[in-house]
């Protein structure tokens, strides 16, 4: 897929721009013997021997001519240049392709992120933190009540609660429907981190586990996390409803943000 002339003179000036100021000492290149340079920066063929690419098609690449443009290619590029992840990322979004790289996944922190716990006590409104593994991490006081049956039960991580946990179909109305669009987003989540070994391990754990899982899953059906309405069957409040709004923070986008606003009227 070739890219329109705008986006090649994009991705020329921010290759150049970064290429100018990478020094070579800082590229891993040796600095002795080079004598007087012109520039501090990175020449094109020093690039393109990082990379293991011509110089010509280098050039070509910061000139914005139409050429072809692999991932592979840009990986190296990527690496050569030092390029931050979100410098990378942008890279990658600019030229239309997939980071041949696989994503970094670690563990899960100890704590949740301090600045999202503060979003959960300023939020009136029933609010919880899922992280990658929707594992719940922490929410607010309208939310510990909301939520009392999943909470009190000891099961940290949304998907297990609802497959596994009998009160889970008493207190999610239209349970049926409910799973089934619930882990239709799950599967769209998994494509972010298909490598990622705890998600692995929770979809065997839950395929073992429970019969209606496995029937859902084996469905295939993706969707992204919606919001909309949300009823429950609550021990103490009887059939509430709310309208459902997902977050996902910007500096912390393997967790997400969850809010139930009053519903609006029909």
């Amino acid at each position: 897929m070739l890219l329109p002339a705008d986006q090649r003179r994009q991705l020329g000036a921010f290759l150049r721009t970064h290429r100018e100021v990478l020094t070579p000492g800082a590229a891993g290149q040796p600095t002795s013997g080079q004598g007087r340079r012109r520039t501090p920066g990175l020449r094109r063929e020093e690039v393109a021997q990082l990379c293991g690419l011509s110089t010509t098609w280098y050039t070509w690449v910061e000139q914005g001519r139409d050429i072809s443009l692999s991932a592979a290619a840009l990986s190296r590029l990527a690496d050569a240049l030092r390029l931050t992840a979100a410098e990378r990322a942008y890279l990658f979004e600019l030229t239309r392709r997939r980071d041949p790289a696989p994503p970094v996944v670690g563990s899960a922190p100890a704590t949740a992120p301090a600045e999202l716990v503060a979003v959960l006590r300023a939020t009136l409104a029933p609010a919880y933190l899922l992280d990658r593994l929707w594992h719940v991490r922490g929410w607010n006081d309208a939310a510990g009540r909301l939520f009392a049956p999943w909470f009190d039960s000891g099961e940290t991580c949304l998907l297990r609660y609802v497959f596994l946990d009998p009160s889970a179909r008493g207190f999610i109305f239209d349970w049926e429907n409910r799973a089934q669009r619930l882990l239709a987003e799950f599967r769209a989540d998994t494509a972010h981190n298909p490598d990622d070994p705890g998600m692995r391990d929770l979809i065997r754990d839950l395929l073992r586990a429970s019969v209606s899982f496995a029937r859902l899953w084996n469905n295939h059906a993706v969707l992204a996390r919606e919001g909309g309405t949300r009823m429950f069957n609550h021990p103490q409040d009887g059939t509430v409803r709310y309208e459902q709004i997902t977050l996902m923070p910007a500096t912390h986008p393997d967790h997400k943000l969850v809010m139930l606003l009053p519903a609006l009227p029909d």
